[in-house]
């Protein structure tokens, strides 16, 4: 190409158009730019008013690495500090207060504690109400938190008292349905003790015998038909320095040796001072005047009366 060739092709090309180009514009305007600014301004107030309770619901309930609030996540569990509201039931292996303060469980109606087993069954249930205390259980247990002595056990069979000594402080005693069997009965210093079955029978058995000790007062054996002194294998042994038997019946002799069931001496008998104390076979007691010829002698008057 020669000189004027490439002079003429480029004057050619840089020569103005005549003909308008047709602009494009390119992005939003108009009201689509307002209503794009507008919902990024209302996200951003979204944003920072979340942003706000976050950090206010974090101050207020007292959120920290360890825990929130009253609640402390440890090694050994969950610690809570204060008093602490439950709504719904709570489901925990262990509940211990710390070693210098009591716990407490309380609520507006009763305080319920169950224990279930693997498959979900009522096995025991505490319930601490307004009126009583119920326990519902296949045995129920008191230990003495020292060493550990079963003090109390109950279940359907029987009712076991571990104590020492189980005292009775009522004015009205204490009260037995059925037997009771224990190794020793005794009241409290200066009291009496009292023994007593007001419509029945009163029953002291032993395999190996009955003590009845009054150190420093009286003893009293009252009933209204029959009292029985019975030794199957030994005696009977009364040992005082004088011994009573009050309202015996009084036998009586003359010389024909014919005794009488009256309450006092014949009048054809001389009076007495020293009497005998005889025995009949079925074990009644009376007197009789002393001589050769009284009733304990004799064989075929014993019992007249009896």
């Amino acid at each position: 190409m020669t000189r004027e060739q490439y002079i003429l092709a480029t004057q050619q090309n840089s020569l103005p158009r005549t003909e308008h180009p047709q602009f494009y514009p390119v992005g939003i305007y108009g009201w689509r730019k307002r209503c794009l600014y507008f919902f990024v301004l209302l996200l951003l107030v979204t944003m920072i008013v979340n942003l706000a309770m976050t950090i206010w619901i974090l101050k207020v309930m007292n959120f920290t690495v360890d825990g929130m609030g009253n609640l402390r996540v440890t090694k050994k569990g969950i610690r809570l500090e204060g008093i602490s509201e439950f709504l719904l039931p709570l489901y925990v292996k262990e509940i211990h207060s710390r070693k210098d303060s009591p716990l407490v469980l309380q609520s507006d109606r009763n305080v319920t504690v169950n224990a279930r087993n693997h498959m979900g069954q009522l096995t025991g249930q505490l319930t601490v109400g307004a009126d009583a205390v119920e326990a519902q259980c296949k045995r129920f247990e008191v230990r003495a938190s020292d060493s550990g002595k079963v003090l109390f056990s109950a279940d359907e069979d029987e009712i076991v008292i571990g104590a020492d000594r189980l005292k009775v402080t009522g004015t009205e005693g204490a009260v037995f349905g059925h037997s009771v069997e224990t190794p020793h009965i005794r009241a409290e210093p200066s009291q009496d003790l009292k023994l007593e079955s007001p419509t029945r029978s009163l029953v002291m058995e032993a395999p190996r015998g009955v003590q009845v000790n009054a150190a420093a007062g009286d003893l009293k054996a009252t009933c209204r038909k029959e009292l029985h002194l019975q030794s199957t294998e030994g005696e009977i042994f009364l040992d005082a320095d004088t011994i009573r038997l009050g309202n015996l019946p009084m036998g009586s002799f003359s010389s024909s040796s014919s005794f009488s069931s009256s309450s006092s001496p014949s009048s054809s008998a001389p009076r007495q001072t020293i009497y005998e104390l005889c025995a009949c076979p079925n074990g009644k007691l009376y007197l009789s005047p002393a001589g050769a010829g009284s009733t304990c002698q004799s064989s075929s008057n014993i019992c007249l009366w009896s």
